[in-house]
């Protein structure tokens, strides 16, 4: 099949495939979102990829469509920028903050206690104390898509969704900061020396230049935005910046010693949070941006569902240390949220159920075990990335259902759910409008 054939095909196989599950899953109740990754996973390289339908591992890997991930996951931190209006984080930010930082830290420290104690137990070299150090700083990350598609599909409103989406904004940049420093201490003691501008003064620059980043190209939208008076074209230069923000932020260089890079989910946050705050039509530009990224987001969970490896159920020393990971992680995750929660006097639902919706992880944490992988190589680099993949396999599909549980029993989800359009339409018709 011709190249660009073979991409349009593929992406036609994955948007049907997912949107056809996507009804299954609404009868039993699940959220569309693991439809998607499911559906991911029957047309990936290791279900119907095998007979080169859809994703397979020759000519037509999933990693060939990343363009795309990467440009959804800058739409996604875009919309969650709008969670940070001056008038919400003057309600909530002290809240959020103190959240996003303990039960971030928490998490790390829960998860590096149980796997170096692992570590002693299991056979000597089955488990190495670097790459049990990096899998605790992998633990911070949460899964904004993921998250934010649940709320979205649900119409999710409440006081647990309203601190949700900021904390999980933040979650990441914590989780950048402390996977550099538990990163440099890995390669202390791999290689017996201590790097401080691997361990502090590069993830802090990648922190501070992707908010500069965002928060001058949020300016710039906003200049640009007041000559476009059509809607159309003021929603094409929202979809025009956001994949600006996304292009400058794979930009990477040395300067001296120094390695300069950016994080394409804090640059974009920014830029929603810089345009939702100085723009008096945020409101509407963004909603219409959604809109349009429908179909992408849709893409970007069967692309990331094809992506998931399922060989690593083939090794039972990976089963044991990712079960071990899993569980201590969302430990870590609830009994954070809870005591940091109930630190700041939040109200009981936020207490209880939080915890519960930070669960999730995908394509923050992947990136940290391909960093792991790149920078170490050999036992512990393989070790952390076939363990991360094992538990974003396990969370993507089980943690989207637990989050649409958590934000119900909260009373943030009604049981109502979503009226049909067809059926707006046809009672539209039948009153003569």
């Amino acid at each position: 099949m011709h190249g660009t054939t073979q991409i349009l095909v593929t992406l036609s196989i994955a948007l049907l495939s997912g949107l056809l599950l996507s009804r299954l899953a609404k009868k039993v109740g699940l959220p569309a979102v693991t439809a998607y990754l499911v559906a991911g996973v029957l047309i990936g390289p290791f279900v119907l990829g095998q007979f080169d339908i859809g994703f397979h591992a020759g000519t037509n890997p999933p990693e060939r469509y990343s363009i795309l991930c990467d440009l959804a996951l800058g739409f996604i931190a875009f919309a969650i920028g709008n969670e940070f209006r001056l008038a919400q984080l003057k309600k909530i930010g002290r809240q959020a903050t103190v959240i996003g930082i303990v039960q971030a830290v928490f998490t790390t420290l829960v998860v590096d206690a149980a796997l170096i104690a692992l570590s002693f137990i299991l056979p000597e070299g089955y488990l190495p104390l670097p790459a049990a150090i990096i899998l605790g700083a992998v633990a911070t990350a949460t899964a904004p898509a993921a998250t934010l598609m649940v709320v979205r599909q649900y119409k999710a409103k409440g006081k647990v969704t309203d601190i949700l989406l900021p904390v999980v904004a933040l979650d990441d940049a914590v989780g950048l900061v402390v996977f550099a420093i538990s990163f440099g201490v890995a390669g202390a003691i791999q290689h017996g020396a201590v790097d401080v501008i691997s361990m502090v003064v590069n993830p802090l620059l990648e922190v501070i230049l992707s908010i500069a980043l965002g928060a001058l190209m949020g300016l710039l939208f906003t200049l640009c935005e007041q000559f476009f008076h059509s809607r159309s074209k003021r929603m094409a230069i929202s979809v025009t910046f956001v994949m600006l923000t996304v292009a400058i932020s794979t930009l990477k260089f040395d300067i001296g010693g120094v390695h300069i890079a950016f994080s394409s989910l804090l640059a974009c946050m920014m830029l929603g949070t810089v345009f939702c705050n100085i723009c008096d039509f945020s409101e509407e530009l963004m909603d219409r941006a959604d809109r349009w990224t429908v179909p992408l987001l849709v893409l970007f969970f069967v692309i990331s569902g094809a992506e998931l490896d399922l060989s690593v159920f083939s090794n039972w020393v990976y089963v044991v240390i990712g079960l071990a990971y899993i569980v201590f992680r969302s430990l870590g995750k609830y009994f954070g949220a809870r005591f940091s929660s109930k630190l700041m006097n939040c109200d009981e639902s936020i207490v209880k159920y939080l915890g519960i919706t930070l669960l999730p992880q995908a394509g923050v944490a992947l990136g940290m075990a391909s960093q792991a992988f790149v920078g170490f190589g050999g036992e512990v680099g393989t070790l952390v990335q076939s363990i991360t993949l094992f538990s974003v396999l396990i969370y993507e599909l089980v943690g989207p259902y637990l989050t649409k549980v958590a934000l119900t029993k909260a009373g943030d989800i009604k049981t109502e759910g979503k009226t049909s359009v067809r059926d707006e339409i046809k009672l539209k018709m039948q009153k003569g409008e």
